[in-house]
């Protein structure tokens, strides 16, 4: 019983600690669009704000890979959360926009670290069979910090000022690195045998890397698909305002409403799952979860009003947290540990790419054709997509893949 509840204490830390970090991001994300807009009046330059994170991805993705590989993966979201703090705290102190994306640069390399290294630590700490219950119950928390991560923004922002509520939010990332402090160390090689970071070194981890794609392509196309829709949505996210208000002709309340509505649709769709998780199967929940999300999207792309648009945005909201607890799952499943690092850092870095490509390609698109056309197309695609990995989720000859325990 003693050692059952040991057991149950980690995760319930680490959940805490992402839920705290989570609930900073969307806080942070409040603020530096204020803080942006406030010193530039420009919308372009807070539109630039999508731009940083997959560019940085870019630049770095190439070797944080090998980096996190060889070193302890708990270390690098300690650092990865205090150096966030760090760089947070010092944006009011800012004494103009160049500085500020400055900071907001290293703030995506230390996001660009934090992200294979946690996927991989995730991995390590939970078992094979409480890894579909964990994410369901993460996603559960992540939802909810999208819904009360505006909302204690804006209330902080109200009450003090942006520059407090950054100070405020750089704590929040200070309480995540302590909660991973008491979390056990997984990683036992010895640190002085770790490669030096080198261009050979990481042409090496590179041909692993495509070594492990070509010999898992059934893993490889799962994943590779689901970024593929990611990039899509991405893509159509980055028009959402332009969409509502000019478009379908919403009003600021309007469209700050449905943004609330989707974030209540994800925290339902996650308390569902978290509940329920144990009654769905993870192809059940990939496959449901890509065909309903992309559903919810073409309900947008042909929207005409408030309540139609609320309504795809509903199912998109509910469905995603089946579609990312799963795929989360099953990658974890299915990738080596010991790789995982430089794995994810591959695949992100093409996800970057693409998704600057296509941000680009749609902004330019939309001003030759009608935007709902671009819309409506991009949903589409992204169905065509949908429907070929629901297909070879079910693949006969491919369940071994999608064992749970």
């Amino acid at each position: 019983m003693k050692q059952q509840l040991h057991n149950w204490k980690q995760p319930i830390i680490l959940l805490t600690s992402v839920g705290i970090a989570s609930l900073g991001d969307f806080i942070y994300l409040v603020a530096i669009n204020i803080l942006v807009f406030q010193m530039t009046g420009s919308a372009a330059a807070v539109a630039a704000l999508w731009i940083i994170g997959p560019l940085v991805n870019i630049l770095t993705k190439f070797w944080t890979g090998s980096f996190i590989d060889y070193r302890s993966k708990r270390k690098i979201m300690i650092v990865t959360y205090l150096a966030r703090a760090f760089f947070i705290f010092c944006l009011p102190f800012a004494p103009n926009i160049a500085f500020v994306y400055i900071l907001l640069i290293f703030l995506s390399i230390a996001k660009s670290f934090f992200s294979p290294s946690s996927m991989t630590y995730i991995t390590q700490l939970i078992p094979k069979n409480k890894r579909k219950r964990y994410n369901s119950i993460q996603s559960f928390t992540t939802s909810g910090a999208f819904i009360l991560g505006p909302a204690v923004g804006g209330f902080l922002i109200l009450i003090s000022s942006v520059n407090m509520t950054f100070v405020i939010n750089a704590v929040f990332f200070i309480l995540a690195a302590i909660l991973l402090s008491f979390l056990p160390e997984k990683d036992t090689f010895d640190k002085n045998a770790a490669p030096k970071l080198s261009i050979s070194q990481i042409k090496k981890d590179w041909d692993v890397v495509m070594v492990f794609v070509q010999d898992k392509k059934y893993v490889a196309f799962i994943y590779l698909s689901f970024l593929a829709t990611t990039i899509f949505s991405f893509a159509m996210d980055a028009q959402e305002v332009v969409f509502a208000q000019q478009v379908v002709g919403l009003s600021e309340v309007d469209y700050t409403l449905l943004i609330s509505i989707t974030g209540v649709g994800s925290i339902a769709g996650a308390l569902t799952l978290s509940v329920f998780s144990h009654k769905f199967s993870l192809r059940y929940m990939v496959a449901i979860g890509i065909i309903m999300q992309t559903v919810g999207y073409i309900v947008y792309a042909f929207s005409w009003s408030f309540a139609s648009i609320a309504f795809g945005f509903t199912i998109l909201g509910f469905f995603l947290t089946f579609l990312n607890a799963g795929i989360l799952t099953f990658y974890q499943n299915n990738v080596p540990s010991a790789l995982m690092g430089r794995v994810t850092s591959v695949f992100q870095l093409l996800q970057s790419a693409m998704q600057i490509i296509f941000v680009l390609a749609v902004g330019v698109t939309a001003d030759i054709i009608p935007l709902r056309t671009t819309i409506v197309t991009l949903a589409f695609a992204m169905l065509a997509i949908a429907v070929c990995m629901a297909v070879g989720v079910f693949l006969s000859n491919r369940k071994n893949y999608w064992q749970e325990g």
